[in-house]
Order: structure tokens, then C-alpha cells, then sequence
């Protein structure tokens, strides 16, 4: 079985250094050379607006500074990892939730006040006012759920996205990454199960199997990123370990995993590259592809995430 070698490991280390953001780099030293938690915790209040919601390019391609759902899906990943749900950070992300969300009880996939910030040419609001969406209501409403926090908006916010996912019948890569982290983490598990087996033709089918599939496509270890994840079920022993043989040897001459999406301004190439980069190595650390010995935080039961 091919690992990651304390070279290559100590090359991915060096890509971090030269280009990574300070929250990256902090989240590579703890799960992997023992670090604290604590300096995460403060990397992550620095994009927190007085409003309680997420801006400032948490999300790279938003780089405004203005508050978006999307920048507090990326906030409570990073929270998630480090296990830091009690953080003040969250309650007063869930307050602006809650003042942002729609009749329905979601929130959109981007505030139309995007307009006024500088951002990828993609992000685009689909309306004003904006509908609902499970990309990023569901995975935001999961994570929640996974820590136990209890909110006004959560309730309304699960009720969408039950709703949702109950009339959906085909789905692409980014709603169907957000219908599975929803799925994966809500409480009740018999209907999450049910709809995960109504869905799992539909999930799978975004899916790029083909580990020389180019452009920007989804493998299945974006998928299911961890053995632990819903989604591993969806794909046999071969094609992950097909996976992660070419995730390997995706490892660019400078030590980083390249994105493989337009990097529409030169500084998101570094942002980007050095996000992707950790959550590479992540994925082979959950997978048992680096070589043993190498990872300080291996056993951590958080760091394993």
C-alpha cells in the first residue's frame, strides 16, 4: 500500500509555510505536530463581523467583507474539526441565521449584497430576494445538530431541508456534498437513513470515478472523506484505494495538491491551494496513507476528522 513518505510530508509542510493562510497553517501544526487548538479558535474570530456572521474571504472566492452563509459553513467546518462548538463564535453565527433566513426557514446560497463586493465571477445571487438553499443551509443545520446546539432558527432551517430533500430526485455535486453532511448528522437517523438509500443512485451520480478525470469535477473521497463518512458506503474498497493511490500521486514539485477550479485572481490560487493542501493530507491520515510515526495528532479522535 503506497503512503505518504516523511518527505513528502515534510514538502506539504514547506507548500503551507510559502502559501497557506495563518488559520491553515495552524490547523496543519495541530493535527500534525501537536499543536493547540487555542490560536485556531482566535484565527477564526478574525473573520467574524460585528453582525455575527461570516466574511472578510473565510471563503476565498468571497472576498468581500461582508457577511454570506457560506463564510459561516466554512467558519463551523474549522470549529468542527477542532471540536469547538462552545465557542462564542457560534451562537452569534446563528443569531445572524436567523435574521438573514428566508419565509421558509433556509438560507440562500449568497445574500444578493454580494453585488457589492469583490468576489468570483460565479458567485451570482439568484434572486432578490434570494430563495433558500440546502448548499449551504443543509451542511450548516448538520454540523449544529452533530454538536448538540440548540437554536431558534435550526428547527425551521431541518424542516427545509427535509422538504427539500424529500422532493429531490436528481442532484448535482455541491447539493448532493450538502445533502450527505445533513444526512450524516441529523438526529433522526432512521429517516436519514431511509433517504440516503432513496438517494444513494442520485449521490452517486455526480461523482467522478475516474481518478484522470479533468476539469473541475468531485472524486469520491470528496465525498467521503473519511472512512466514517455516510458516503463511504457508496463506493467499493478498489475505488477508494484507487483514489488514493492518485490522490498520491496528485502531489505537485512543490509539496501542495493543486485546485482544480479557475483561480480567477492570483491570491486565491495560494488560499485555496493551501485549504485544499490540509484537506488532502487530512484525507490520507483518515485512510491510513501516511506513513506511521509521521503524524503527532493521528490518534487525536478529533484530528482524525
Amino acid at each position: 500500500m503506497k503512503t505518504l513518505t516523511a518527505e513528502a510530508l515534510a514538502a506539504a509542510e514547506r507548500y503551507l509555510m510559502l502559501n497557506a493562510r495563518l488559520v491553515d497553517r495552524l490547523r496543519f501544526a495541530r493535527l500534525f505536530r501537536g499543536g493547540s487548538a487555542a490560536p485556531i479558535r482566535a484565527a477564526v474570530h478574525a473573520y467574524q463581523n460585528p453582525d455575527g456572521g461570516f466574511g472578510n474571504a473565510i471563503e476565498p472566492d468571497l472576498r468581500g467583507a461582508s457577511s454570506q452563509p457560506q463564510g459561516i459553513e466554512i467558519a463551523f467546518w474549522i470549529l468542527d474539526e477542532i471540536d469547538a462548538f462552545d465557542d462564542a463564535a457560534v451562537p452569534a453565527a446563528c443569531d445572524w441565521l436567523e435574521s438573514s433566513r428566508t419565509p421558509d426557514g433556509g438560507v440562500p446560497w449568497v445574500l444578493p449584497s454580494v453585488v457589492d463586493d469583490e468576489r468570483a465571477p460565479w458567485w451570482q445571487p439568484e434572486g432578490d430576494p434570494a430563495p433558500a438553499a440546502l448548499n449551504p443551509t443543509a451542511p450548516i443545520a448538520g454540523l449544529l445538530h452533530a454538536h448538540g446546539i440548540e437554536h431558534r432558527w435550526l428547527a425551521d432551517a431541518t424542516e427545509f431541508c427535509w422538504r427539500k430533500i424529500a422532493a429531490t430526485t436528481e442532484v448535482g455535486d455541491y447539493d448532493a456534498l450538502s445533502i450527505l453532511a445533513f444526512l450524516e448528522r441529523v438526529p433522526d437517523r432512521d429517516r436519514a437513513e431511509k433517504e440516503f438509500a432513496r438517494l444513494s443512485e442520485a449521490l452517486l451520480a455526480p461523482v467522478a470515478l475516474d481518478p484522470d478525470a479533468e476539469g473541475h469535477v468531485h472524486t469520491p473521497l470528496d465525498f467521503a472523506p473519511t472512512p466514517r463518512t455516510l458516503a463511504r458506503g457508496l463506493f467499493s474498497d478498489e475505488v477508494i484505494d484507487l483514489h488514493l493511490d492518485a490522490l498520491l500521486k496528485a502531489q505537485q514539485d512543490d509539496g501542495g495538491w493543486k485546485p482544480n477550479f479557475l483561480m480567477w485572481t492570483p491570491l486565491v490560487a495560494h488560499e485555496w491551494g493551501g485549504y485544499l493542501t490540509l484537506a488532502r493530507l487530512k484525507t490520507l491520515q483518515a485512510y491510513g496513507r501516511i506513513a506511521p510515526g509521521l503524524s503527532s495528532g493521528a490518534d487525536h479522535p478529533v484530528a482524525a476528522r
